[in-house]
């Protein structure tokens, strides 16, 4: 709960399922507290075909959530070519701030590694021909996806939830590119992900919480939601030596900036 005499500072979150079915029950109590906690705008990614229309309805029926569209490589064995095309003609309608949530995910070792990079690079296409960010997911891949964003000069988006090392940072920075930092930076024994971000220019930062999934420290095996974006922001505001408000500014204008949202409520 925030103190009423100290307004929260006014947070985007980067990357939330909130159409997820573990918040059918309560979606509006979750939207409600994430409110109160300074979480007022959120974007929303897709992940398969079938979630398209379930996110754009959410979003119509809540002015604070923005909508974006992909194919996850987590769910590969959901996707069609024709997917692609039905994913491009969504994305001209309009209304979709970003493509994604797309990307390479080598942990899980039965996905077709070569299956993922094609529907990947396709998808890196598409953004770049309508001129729109991407939302990247990127585990035990980064140096694969940033070896595939070269491919596709004047791209910009974030690889959310960054794991990678300071140098595979920099060469995202030196393309653009954001970090999405969520949950696993407030865990004291993620080192090197908590020095990379006490050091990381701050203009390439943005918040998230990935919710459902990857709870704060102190959570564990619980749901995530919106709301505990403050904690997020309170561990790297210690970490980088600045004050929680001018973190929150900062990362703010940072997906204001990136995904074209406005910048006023």
């Amino acid at each position: 709960m925030t103190d009423p005499a100290y307004p929260a500072p006014v947070l985007i979150d980067s990357h939330v399922h909130i159409d997820d079915a573990s918040f059918d029950d309560d979606r509006a109590q979750v939207l409600a507290r994430a409110a109160e906690a300074g979480v007022r705008r959120m974007v929303v990614p897709g992940i398969d075909a079938e979630s398209w229309p379930r996110i754009a309805m959410l979003c119509a029926r809540h002015p604070g959530l923005f909508p974006a569209y992909g194919l996850h490589p987590l769910f590969l064995g959901r996707h069609q070519p024709a997917h692609l095309d039905v994913l491009r003609g969504r994305l001209l309608d309009g209304g979709a701030v970003a493509l994604g949530e797309i990307g390479l995910d080598f942990y899980v070792e039965e996905l077709d590694r070569g299956l993922q990079q094609h529907y990947f690079e396709l998808q890196l296409a598409i953004a770049c021909e309508l001129d729109l960010p991407v939302i990247v997911h990127a585990r035990r891949a980064v140096e694969e996806v940033v070896l595939a964003l070269r491919r596709f000069p004047g791209l910009r988006g974030v690889v959310h939830s960054f794991a990678g090392s300071p140098e595979q940072a920099e060469r995202l920075f030196g393309m653009g590119f954001h970090l999405g930092i969520g949950g696993p930076v407030t865990y004291p024994r993620a080192r090197r992900l908590r020095e990379l971000v006490s050091a990381m220019p701050i203009e390439h930062l943005l918040l998230e919480t990935d919710a459902p999934d990857q709870p704060n420290a102190g959570h564990q095996g619980a749901r995530n939601e919106p709301a505990r974006m403050l904690e997020t922001l309170q561990v790297v505001a210690g970490l980088r030596g600045e004050r929680p408000e001018a973190v929150a500014a900062a990362t703010t204008a940072n997906a204001c900036r990136l995904f074209r949202l406005p910048t006023s409520r």
